[in-house]
């Protein structure tokens, strides 16, 4: 790393390679005034500036070795300090603010017209972020994340629901160029990062970051294991997962139990049974929800036997699964005893903060309190729930703490809360299952993220899909999401098989859940979900030729274990993600840079997921330099180019590397009947 500085410029560059740039005529930073305006319905937000002042911090003086001052100009008083830190291949910016009233920041790191950019978090529109901008801030995603898209429209209209292609539950203010350097910027704050021009990259954050880091790797490979060391790894996947398929199955008992059987004795290989209703069931317009009071005891009317009921799974090698969220309903039990003891968020009153979530209300456990948060880790997610025998969850929500009329025990504002608040939630989770001695045992999965969340949380899930092949919110969009995920060290990502949002007449189709069910077979976990309005959609026991379609699938799954196994391996001890950008491990391939509706399947396997309905054949890119050898029929083909193969149900596009070491045992994937 060189660090040169004469005559109000500051380059700093990597191997030749320019990282930070300041000169007079062209600043890389600026400090300015606003007044935001944020308000959230049901978990989107509406959020607006005003930019009172913005000011460029156009002269810059020596004030150490390392460290540097910046103003307006010549004449005026310094604004800003920054604290260059050199530490081998990387380096750390970091700076202070000299006047507390500006509560803006923007720096510019050099571009290139042709640069890639990856990360930002999970999203779900595009993988390459270049060209756009995206805000950086935990939420609902929306339904309909296409601008001129009618569902969008009618989201909109009914209920502030509609989204935008930058919306996530998952933002993160990381980024990773193909200069061959990740960009990290240490803060909770909203935050934007703008990758319009060509000759800048323009990180916006609505307040004073703690740091700007510039990690260089030789290989993307080498940012993503330094990535995932800084944010932390997950454990390996847990042994019973390797079995088969996660059924997500609700409406009772003997709903929930005679179903399990059924797809078992249709051939279903299946590792664990997810029961949502678990702990009770309430009905809205937006259609069957959970009552959120996380205790079975209250609510045995569903599942009176349960406890017995999860021994007798347990002796088939099957576990059992269920659903939790940080909130809790002002009409169930646990709300009077979480509101006597305090540990719930309040508001200017010192009354519960009650948050809507669509006809009905709930209370927020202060995770700042760590009280709170022992009670709720304890109390709920341990006693109630591990202790039970539940093996693990899914662990929703975390987008939805307020930000105005909020007031936290460690008393920070809730507007620098609110991304880290779904951290604070799995980290939660993960400390009930440390505690119990189950880490790499039980597995929760979640949906919300943001910086460390890598540490806690075992298991991403991609959120609430559309049931359709739409471009920005169906099959497609969980492919670019693992992909930008895995780019921060993310490694096991899965979504929702079929997908679960389904309003306004847009239905599950027996070719849709097909469809994605051949993908998650090449994931790192397979799991189903009914939808929001499950009598109302196709599900997987209403067709005998999707039950054998699934059954096969499922051995597929299994067949590959040994695989994902080593995959696994490598993910604990590098940080890889197994679902992997296909320029991870072809940089000399341009055509590789920014695809995001196929991926590699750690390094051996390329899949290619059909996602558009109607269609009988598939055309796939193979990356150059390697023989590509086509799983179902035997033919091999030349990379570099694209080929287009028949791709009916049950024979998803998938390729192995002619000369891999797995060939034998990809090669047996045809044969599997």
């Amino acid at each position: 790393m060189q660090l040169d500085f004469s005559s109000q410029v500051l380059n700093i560059r990597h191997k030749q390679q320019l990282l930070f740039s300041h000169q007079a005529d062209a600043p890389a930073f600026f400090l300015g005034k606003g007044t935001e305006k944020m308000e959230i319905y049901r978990g989107n937000f509406d959020i607006e500036d005003y930019i009172e002042s913005r000011i460029a911090l156009t002269h810059i003086a020596q004030l150490d070795n390392h460290l540097f001052s910046f103003a307006p100009n010549a004449a005026s008083p310094a604004l800003l300090e920054v604290q260059v830190i050199v530490d081998g291949d990387d380096v750390t910016l970091q700076p202070r603010v000299l006047d507390e009233s500006y509560n803006r920041f923007w720096v510019r790191l050099p571009a290139e017209r042709k640069e890639h950019v990856w990360g930002c978090g999970e999203q779900m529109s595009y993988f390459d972020l270049r060209g756009r901008h995206f805000p950086l801030w935990t939420s609902e995603p929306g339904v309909g994340r296409h601008p001129h898209s009618e569902i969008k429209w009618k989201a909109d209209v009914m209920g502030k629901a509609g989204g935008d292609y930058y919306h996530t539950n998952y933002p993160q203010p990381t980024f990773v160029s193909s200069r061959k350097y990740s960009c990290h910027v240490e803060t909770t704050a909203y935050a934007d990062f703008d990758f319009r021009n060509e000759a800048f990259h323009e990180l916006q954050v609505w307040a004073i970051p703690q740091a700007v880091q510039l990690r260089t790797a030789d290989s993307y490979l080498g940012i993503i294991e330094k990535l995932s060391a800084q944010f932390g790894r997950q454990p390996k996947l847990p042994e019973w997962v390797y079995n088969g398929a996660i059924l997500g199955l609700k409406g009772g008992e003997v709903n929930t139990f005679s179903r399990l059987e059924n797809a078992l004795d249709h051939g279903i290989k299946v590792s664990g049974l997810w029961s949502e209703d678990w702990c009770g069931l309430r009905v809205t317009s937006f259609g069957k929800r959970l009552f959120w009071d996380w205790d079975w005891q209250h609510h045995q009317d569903r599942y009176p036997n349960l406890p017995a009921k999860i021994k007798a799974l347990n002796d088939k090698g099957i576990e059992f699964m269920a659903y939790v969220n940080p909130y809790l309903c002002e009409d169930g039990k646990l709300y009077p005893v979480a509101k006597e003891l305090g540990y719930m968020a309040l508001d200017k009153d010192g009354q519960v903060a009650l948050v809507d979530f669509g006809e009905f209300y709930c209370g927020c456990i202060d995770f700042t309190n760590p009280d709170a948060m022992a009670w709720f880790r304890d109390t709920v997610l341990r006693k109630n729930m591990l202790d039970m025998g539940i093996k693990g969850w899914m662990a929703d929500f975390g987008e939805y703490l307020p930000t105005d009329n909020i007031y936290l025990h460690n008393g920070v504002d809730a507007k620098l809360m609110h991304n880290a608040w779904p951290t604070l939630w799995a980290q939660c989770n993960a400390e009930a299952v440390a505690m119990n001695g189950q880490t790499g045992d039980a597995l929760f999965f979640m949906r919300a993220g943001y910086t460390g969340v890598q540490k806690h949380c075992p298991l991403l899930w991609a959120g609430d899909q559309c049931v359709d092949f739409s471009r920005h919110d169906g099959l497609v969009t969980v492919i670019s999401g693992a992909l930008s995920s895995g780019m921060l060290g993310n490694a096991y990502h899965h979504s929702d098989i079929g997908g679960y949002t389904s309003l306004f007449g847009n239905r599950r189709t027996k070719e849709l859940f097909d469809r994605w069910v051949e993908m998650a077979a090449f994931t790192p976990v397979m799991r189903t979900h009914e939808g929001n309005r499950p009598d109302e959609n196709f599900q997987f026991d209403q067709d005998g030729g999707t039950l054998a379609h699934f059954a096969r699938m499922t051995r597929v799954y299994c067949h590959l274990n040994p695989y994902l196994r080593s995959l696994v391996d490598e993910a604990a001890e590098k940080g890889y993600p197994v679902q992997r950008a296909l320029m991870l491990h072809f940089e000399h391939d341009p055509e590789t840079y920014a695809m995001q509706d196929q991926y590699l399947y750690g390094s051996e396997l390329l899949v290619a997921p059909v996602h558009k309905g109607d269609v009988s054949e598939w055309t796939t890119y193979l990356p150059a330099g390697e023989k590509w050898t086509h799983v179902w029929s035997g033919q091999t083909f030349t990379g570099g180019q694209r080929v287009t193969l028949p791709a009916p149900i049950g024979q998803p596009p998938v390729f192995y590397r002619a000369n891999s070491q797995w060939a034998s045992l990809f090669a047996e994937l045809k044969d599997l009947a």
